[in-house]
């Protein structure tokens, strides 16, 4: 039996209701006339609630939606055929994301003019999201261990990357704090790198080298004859990094004077050099850092409270190296690789005793004494192997016997001298204690008892 749809339009609206994807009619204006059960089931809107009602409905916050298509409905040249693509992101009913993709058939009237379309869609969002998910983990997988120059696969360290990754994909303030040496340039060098600033300038200034008094010319700039030694004019690093990022490095170090007009800066994107009655826009990103508890300046008011919350929108804390210990070995050979092939050399490995100490060292100067100690074990290192000897005296010594430290018991000259012949001993030994011993003429006990009481703790082989 032969089926005429016209004459039976309620088999046609079950074929179109049957299917998986959306279907759907709107008329000249783009108000809808017909929204199929497959529409119904990606986007959750029931037909009472689509018909009748303009197709920019399904519009949520960063959500473009149907209203594309009432431009194509305004134009006065349909699309080649009267068919175009779409491609649309909506909020279906219960707020969640929809990828849609379908395409839309303009319909013309017997006089040429638009009197509608009719629209398919299918829901993507299932395979766009699986394949960000892909996207993200093949992402971490190649940073997990560097990410930019800072290295680390502590899950400290991924957590930082996580948030530098969501801070570059922002323009807001972003507060960087961590202890001396832990990465704060880097971090702020990584946020420039992954954001849309990227092809811009970045720069770096450090707050607390340049005196009080001529910070405010560093910053905005100054006319000539602006004040004594101003004999030209001269731009400031807000006006030079305008389209980039400005990294403030020791930003508690400004005085409360200044940070009011770093904060009119910030709220109206607007500098005057000093001497000048003119304001000048401008447009940078603003990085800080600081080493200092800035909470404790704001109780004694070296730190403006405005000026606080304002440049603290999104903080980012860099862990010290004594709380990632994990990392050190990481870090040590990516300093060997740097170190040696920056100079040539052909150290490659360090000896277990030299890096179980590193690992054992509480790391004041966090990253940046590591790297210091790596550079200096590169001056003594006699062969293609950093050992214990190599690196500096208040690594490789117990602290009591540090230049820095305070003795907990008297070592004498001679006893120094013992500990001085073990250690060059486990070092042509290779930290074998069998042949150390054999090398210094002692039984295997005996020099277990020498290294126990002079704080030698090599790596058993």
């Amino acid at each position: 039996m032969e089926l005429d749809f016209r004459k039976n339009p309620s088999i046609l609206g079950s074929m179109v209701d049957s299917m998986a994807d959306g279907i759907f009619t709107v008329d000249a204006n783009g108000v809808f006339v017909a929204w199929s059960a497959g529409a119904e089931r990606i986007t959750g809107y029931s037909s009472g609630e689509v018909v009748g009602q303009p197709c920019h409905i399904l519009e949520g916050k960063n959500c473009k939606g149907f209203s594309t298509l009432a431009d194509v409905l305004a134009s006065p040249t349909p699309p080649p055929g009267g068919i175009c693509h779409q491609e649309c992101k909506v909020l279906a009913r219960d707020g969640r994301e929809l990828y849609l993709y379908g395409n839309i058939s303009v319909l013309m009237d017997e006089n040429g003019k638009v009197a509608g379309a009719v629209g398919c869609f299918a829901d993507l969002t299932s395979f766009i999201l699986t394949n960000e998910k892909i996207a993200v983990l093949e992402e971490q997988a190649k940073s997990r261990d560097a990410f930019q120059q800072l290295v680390g696969k502590s899950h400290a360290m991924q957590e930082v990357f996580r948030r530098l990754r969501l801070a570059a994909q922002s323009e807001v303030p972003v507060l960087l704090s961590g202890e001396s040496g832990t990465g704060k340039e880097l971090a702020a060098r990584a946020i420039h790198a992954l954001s849309p600033r990227r092809d811009q300038s970045f720069f770096g200034i450090n707050c607390s080298a340049i005196p009080e008094t001529l910070l405010e010319s560093e910053f905005f700039g100054h006319v000539k004859g602006a004040f004594t030694g101003a004999v030209r004019d001269k731009v400031g690093i807000f006006q030079a990094a305008h389209g980039g990022t400005l990294f403030l490095d020791e930003i508690g170090d400004t005085s409360p004077l200044l940070q009011l007009k770093l904060l009119r800066v910030l709220q109206e994107g607007e500098i005057r050099r000093v001497g000048d009655e003119r304001g000048i826009k401008v447009n940078v990103r603003l990085v800080t850092a600081t080493n200092k508890d800035l909470k404790s300046l704001l109780v004694s008011g070296d730190i403006r409270e405005d000026f606080y919350y304002r440049i603290r929108v999104f903080e980012i804390t860099l862990p010290p190296l004594r709380e990632r210990r994990e990392d050190i070995p990481l870090l040590v050979n990516h300093f060997i690789a740097e170190v040696a092939g920056a100079k040539k050399h052909p150290v490659k490995d360090i000896a277990k005793d030299a890096m179980q100490h590193l690992m054992n060292y509480s790391w004041p100067g966090n990253v940046r004494e590591l790297k210091n100690a790596i550079d200096h074990a590169f001056v003594t290192v006699s062969g293609n192997c950093l050992t214990l000897l190599d690196l500096p005296p208040e690594v490789r010594l117990p602290p009591s016997q540090t230049p820095s430290g305070k003795p907990d018991s008297l070592i004498t000259p001679e006893e120094e001298a013992e500990r001085t012949r073990i250690l060059e001993a486990l070092q042509k030994a290779k930290g074998s204690k069998t042949n150390t011993a054999k090398l210094l003429g002692i039984s295997r006990v005996t020099l277990w008892k020498k290294l126990h009481r002079l704080g030698i703790h090599p790596i058993n082989h």
